[in-house]
């Protein structure tokens, strides 16, 4: 919300993330990310958190030869956003599913920690 009181919506509401009841962008965390030098793609989603209802958690590409641990990107997040907004988690892995159009599948995704779960946004 500005000063002026107006919201505007930076990506699809599906992929909105509330934790503790505090509504958070991927797409603004996804960017933080992706500005690290060892990072070549990012998609951040919201996971069950049992004390925060959804947790942040980043699944990341490394750029080829590159190295990074789970530490050094949310010490990065902490330095260039919001506390609460860095990741609690991070996975690597060594591709993304995309689409026939190349767009992260974040379905895909987030469907195996919410299996047998209802998520709320």
């Amino acid at each position: 919300m500005d000063e002026d009181g107006y919201v505007y919506i930076m990506d699809r509401k599906k992929d909105m993330i509330k934790s503790g009841g505090v509504a958070m962008w991927p797409r603004e965390i996804e960017e933080v990310i992706l500005r690290h030098p060892a990072v070549k793609e990012a998609a951040v989603i919201g996971i069950p958190d049992s004390e925060w209802g959804e947790g942040v958690h980043a699944i990341i590409v490394l750029k080829d030869g590159e190295m990074a641990t789970e530490q050094e990107i949310i010490n990065f997040c902490k330095k260039h956003m919001a506390s609460y907004k860095k990741p609690k988690s991070i996975e690597f892995l060594k591709s993304l599913p995309v689409s026939a159009y190349g767009k992260i599948l974040k379905r895909e995704l987030r469907e195996r920690y919410w299996l047998g779960r209802e998520r709320k946004v």
